[in-house]
């Protein structure tokens, strides 16, 4: 089955509208292989550098296993031979020392340069159209989107889905809010503000890349049942300072009675008594001292990812507003000096990373305990008792600021992500949002889908609807025969506008249109559990569709094959009735159906004069058939179609009708 016949009707208007589709098809495939030339050339340079740093690392672990050998020959030269001093033992053990550092941090490069690598080929793969099944499809969030109006309809999440296609984000946090500005449209000043980001953020592609490897090393991902789940809890002692000092003071009770014993010889036994005392003591605290650290213990590397990332950005510059402001969202409240004494003067405020870099650094110290060398000297110091407390005390000053460093985070990397979609689609515009006051619009020229591939295999189509008195049909009627289009039409429609009200570009020559609310009605299925058929479960969606339209928000309403369930007389009734109400209540939108006598209520109106002919038209896709095969062209056209295909389609899957 081929999918672009001759035109059956070949006149200077068609030509010309064929000529201008080649014309953006060349110069949207020639915008993407430039992208994809550099994409190929860095990542290269990335694979090359992991390389590089992968072949360091392994000469820096070989040189820390000589050094280990070189530790225990010394040892043994100086204690069983006695041909070396035992001094000497230091220095491998300085080496080591040295060595060690510098074995994780070419192990963090070389990780970086990896996924920087990964994060080209994610790239190139969706310029070449191989993207579906290789990002992130969001299946996490299907259940949140259950029982919406059109996250089914239009493929949002799954495998090869919009959100696969636009999601660069590493994070959990950033995962959601990118998932809920496709899930709901932002107000018109919002839309504005991320368009004028997304812009400055498809230009510089070095920061999309680290923001994109970085966030990639957050194994543990910010938000769910990490540091934001144990900053929202309660603080677990109120006040801090008492048993800190009895902590501090009981610590230096241990080290006095423990000094007493093995240098002075005055025996255990002031020791174990306090210790047995403290153990009977903090025995009645246990639970409270558990609650005290549960979720951010073994966090460091994890922090320590948090604390890079965040600070990437509290250094980057911005011009555009939106950006300025959620990094400016990157910093504690002003801290008065002298704690919270009242009435200290207030200082300057200090940035995220730094706190975030406070906490690993008592994360790291709680971790100590699990050490076994360090945990006998611990007990003695009261380490995890204090330690403990100092990150409750940490949580109550800055923990009610972490769920907004994390939002902020989200919401940047979510439009990386929106700008990393318009860097890689460089022909497709930025849609004009029309102010709220102004008339209800959806006027698209040369619309596609964004989810089919670049060139010509997507046939482009002008759309345009209004309430009147917008001068446009404030509904089309759409016949056509099976497999014309006509459902993909409505999806194209229905995706880009979901991408325009995200503040994405779309995939137009030029598009303007109303903040609308979507209504769709392309994917109803049955539901065992529920007990609903499939005709039930879409006059149900209809009914929500209807009540839409009652909030403040205009309504778009895309419904294909509307009421297919029943027979071709209730059918037409009662979708008649629908489409009039969804008028009435001033909604605008595309209905698709194959049934003839309903593609021709726009027809009806005209003759019978009323006051409805103004609003509806009726457009249509057609099909060739030649040779014994059925082609397409997956052109919209005026007026309704002629024939159906059910028939020859079915002949050539091999039935015998």
């Amino acid at each position: 089955m081929t999918s672009r016949p001759p035109d059956p009707e070949p006149d200077a208007a068609a030509s010309r509208r064929r000529r201008e589709h080649a014309g953006l098809h060349e110069r949207e495939l020639t915008g993407r292989r430039l992208v994809r030339e550099t994409y190929v050339e860095l990542e290269r340079r990335c694979r090359e550098r992991g390389a590089l740093l992968a072949r360091r690392e392994l000469a820096v672990s070989v040189a820390r296993l000589v050094t280990m050998a070189a530790l225990l020959l010394i040892l043994w030269m100086s204690v069983q031979s006695q041909l070396l001093p035992l001094w000497a033992v230091l220095l491998p053990v300085a080496g080591f020392l040295v060595l060690l550092p510098m074995h994780e941090r070419l192990l963090r490069r070389r990780d970086r340069a990896r996924r920087a690598a990964l994060f080209y080929r994610e790239g190139i793969a969706r310029l070449d159209g191989t993207w579906a099944g290789g990002g992130r499809p969001g299946t996490g969030h299907l259940a949140a989107a259950e029982g919406h109006l059109y996250a089914t309809d239009l493929d949002l999440f799954g495998r090869g889905s919009l959100f696969e296609l636009l999601c660069r984000a590493r994070t959990e946090i950033g995962e959601r809010t990118l998932a809920g500005w496709l899930l709901a449209p932002a107000s018109c000043d919002e839309i504005d503000a991320r368009q004028r980001a997304v812009v400055e953020l498809a230009a510089l592609g070095e920061l999309r890349e680290r923001i994109a490897t970085l966030g990639a090393e957050l194994g543990e991902r910010p938000g769910s049942d990490g540091i934001a789940a144990w900053a929202a809890r309660p603080a677990v002692l109120r006040r801090h300072r008492a048993p800190r000092a009895i902590a501090a003071a009981l610590a230096t009770a241990n080290v006095t009675a423990a000094l007493y014993w093995w240098p002075m010889g005055a025996g255990p036994a002031p020791l174990l008594a306090l210790l047995t005392a403290q153990l009977l003591g903090f025995a009645l605290l246990r639970r409270r001292l558990q609650r005290l650290t549960h979720g951010v213990e073994r966090s460091a590397r994890h922090l320590d990812d948090l604390c890079s990332l965040l600070r990437l950005l509290e250094g980057s510059e911005f011009t555009s507003s939106w950006l300025q402001a959620r990094r400016s969202r990157l910093a504690s409240r002003p801290e008065a000096e002298g704690g919270s004494v009242p009435g200290a003067r207030a200082t300057q405020r200090s940035r995220a990373s730094q706190r975030i870099g406070e906490l690993r650094r008592l994360v790291e110290l709680h971790d100590a305990m699990r050490n076994p060398f360090f945990a006998p000297f611990g007990l003695l110091l009261l380490w995890g008792t204090q330690t403990g407390l100092a990150l409750d005390g940490w949580r109550q000053e800055h923990g009610g600021n972490i769920a907004d460093w994390l939002a902020a985070l989200g919401e940047i990397e979510a439009a990386a992500s929106l700008a990393a979609f318009a860097h890689e689609n460089p022909t497709w515009p930025m849609p004009e949002i029309l102010a709220s006051d102004a008339s209800v619009q959806l006027v698209a020229r040369d619309l596609g889908h964004p989810l089919l591939g670049a060139g010509a295999a997507c046939e482009l189509n002008d759309v345009a609807l209004g309430r009147p008195p917008a001068g446009e049909a404030q509904a089309l009627v759409i016949s056509g025969s099976n497999m014309s289009g006509k459902s993909t039409f409505l999806r194209a429609c229905g995706s880009n506008l979901v991408l325009a009200l995200a503040g994405a570009p779309v995939r137009a020559s030029s598009m303007r249109c109303s903040r609308l609310a979507i209504g769709a009605s392309i994917q109803v299925l049955d539901s065992l559990q529920e007990g609903a058929s499939k005709f039930y479960a879409e006059i149900t969606r209809l009914r929500r569709i209807l009540d839409l339209c009652d909030g403040e928000a205009p309504v778009l309403f895309l419904l294909d094959e509307i009421l297919h369930g029943t027979n071709s007389h209730d059918r037409r009734i009662g979708a008649e009735a629908v489409v009039r109400a969804l008028l009435e209540r001033g909604a605008i939108g595309l209905v698709t159906t194959h049934d003839l006598a309903l593609a021709r209520m726009a027809e009806d109106e005209q003759q019978s004069g009323s006051a409805g002919a103004a609003v509806l038209r009726n457009k249509h896709f057609v099909d060739t058939l030649g040779g014994g095969r059925i082609t397409f062209d997956y052109r919209l056209r005026e007026g309704v179609v002629q024939r159906s295909n059910a028939l020859a389609l079915m002949r050539e899957v091999g039935l015998d009708v």
